[in-house]
């Protein structure tokens, strides 16, 4: 019985390794931070590149014509659709949209916002006047970015964190920052503070090794007496009183913990069996580390982008429904919801929007599909690509945004719910909540 343990133990542990591999330190089907020798960017993963990686001899893969037709076709959109911001990326307001029915200047998609620079920020605050952010990002992106409390952006800006576990939102006081919570290797090392040295050693290189020395675990749950907490419902009835004030809410929609849930009940039992019988070697072979991770990483290449986004739709499903809600709130008008780069939890909470609006899926899946050029336009494209060839992840899978993904999202909805409505309906967004959602948009 403790062998078992232990080795679902370490397979919990290598699963992580394969999230962060993947880059996922957050939620793969999103948008993660890719931190270069170049600088920090994003990327659709969240990948720490090799500082000593040489990039000339990284082989970025061939663009077909196909390929080449279709970029050009989304840039042609995006210069007609996207914000004129200069840093923030993939910015545009959901009425434009091809034959949206959403009422200009309330809702738009962007990407991370704490890039603006001066002239992003006058169209974002002078012309459009957005009201609320919804910063869609795990705790680990969060702890990775060094603007998160730029003041130029966010000094007038109430925050606010969801708690999913039971619903909770707590307000920020002025002088509280989103993440200040030890980290689990800090934990890690009072908890054996009183041992040998040896045996600390051990156990510190273990959860290094696995989990990395800086990485975050799930915050997605409150503590057990939420001080100030109110719940999400209360938050939407009284909205009304915070109506002239500015407002970010942090809504992590997924985590390692989750992708890392979601992707082993994908896997044969045999595979897992195989594993786990191998993990007790892991700890001091590294060729059995790399075997061990082998099914999680061919899970995650084979299953690409409409494996994470079903994932997202299933385990995101509170973070999804509270930023509905916000959404459907008059009084939080305009807002805008991101996550790194604006492409896949950007892209799943715009493509639920509109669906439930009855926009054509071509047009939600065109919308999608103009992702693409976030990542084909960034100057360090090279060290994202050699960043995850690095962890044997497909870049070419990770880094696009195909049309057949989102079509593909778009179909396992229906075929796993029935319909947009009745998904919906599974994560709590009932009939009455749908009502006010159009009313809000539309009307």
């Amino acid at each position: 019985m403790a062998a078992t343990r232990e080795g679902t133990l370490v397979l919990v542990a290598l699963m992580s390794t394969a999230f962060l591999s993947h880059g996922f330190q957050s939620p793969p089907l999103l948008s993660f931070p890719l931190t270069s020798s170049i600088g920090p960017t994003t990327t659709c993963l969240s990948v720490q590149v090799d500082e000593s990686m040489d990039l000339s001899k990284v082989e970025v893969p061939e663009t077909t014509d196909e390929e080449k037709k279709f970029l050009a076709r989304t840039a042609q959109l995006c210069q007609e659709r996207n914000l004129p911001l200069q840093k923030v990326k993939n910015a545009r307001d959901l009425a434009s949209v091809r034959n949206s029915p959403v009422k200009p200047g309330l809702v738009y998609r962007i990407g991370k916002v704490s890039d603006a620079t001066a002239d992003d920020l006058d169209i974002l605050f002078g012309d459009i006047g957005i009201k609320t952010f919804v910063d869609l990002r795990s705790p680990t992106e969060l702890k990775d970015d060094p603007t998160l409390e730029r003041e130029e952006i966010f000094a007038n800006f109430t925050d606010m964190v969801f708690y999913e576990k039971r619903r909770l939102v707590k307000e920020l006081g002025p002088e509280e920052k989103r993440m200040l919570k030890p980290s689990k290797r800090d934990r890690v090392l009072k908890a054996v503070s009183g041992a040998r040295k040896g045996t600390k050693d051990v156990v510190l290189g273990f959860v290094d090794n696995f989990f990395g020395s800086d990485e975050d675990e799930d915050d997605e749950g409150e503590d057990d007496e939420c001080i100030g907490c109110i719940s999400a419902e209360k938050l939407i009835q009284e909205s009304a009183r915070r109506r002239n004030r500015k407002e970010r809410h942090f809504v992590s929609i997924m985590n390692e913990l989750k992708y890392v849930r979601g992707t082993l009940s994908k896997l044969r039992k045999r595979d897992i069996a195989k594993t786990i019988i191998k993990s007790p070697t892991t700890i001091v072979s590294k060729s059995a580390r790399e075997s061990i991770k082998k099914p999680f990483l061919d899970e995650i290449n084979g299953g690409g982008l409409p494996m994470l986004n079903e994932l997202l739709l299933r385990f995101g499903a509170p973070g999804i429904r509270y930023v509905l809600d916000l959404v459907s709130d008059v009084n939080r008008h305009p807002i805008a919801f991101y996550c790194t780069a604006g492409k896949d939890r950007t892209g799943m909470i715009a493509a639920i929007i509109l669906a439930l609006l009855d926009t054509p899926d071509d047009a939600i899946v065109e919308d999608y599909s103009l992702s693409a050029n976030v990542y084909a336009e960034m100057n360090d494209h090279k060290a994202m690509v050699g960043a995850l060839s690095q962890r044997s992840l497909d870049a070419k899978t990770f880094l696009g945004a195909p049309p057949q993904v989102m079509e593909d999202t778009l179909k396992t909805i229906r075929e796993s719910y029935g319909s947009v409505e009745e998904y919906l309906d599974f994560i709590g967004f009932d009939e009455e909540s749908r009502k006010r959602l159009k009313y809000a948009l539309t009307q």
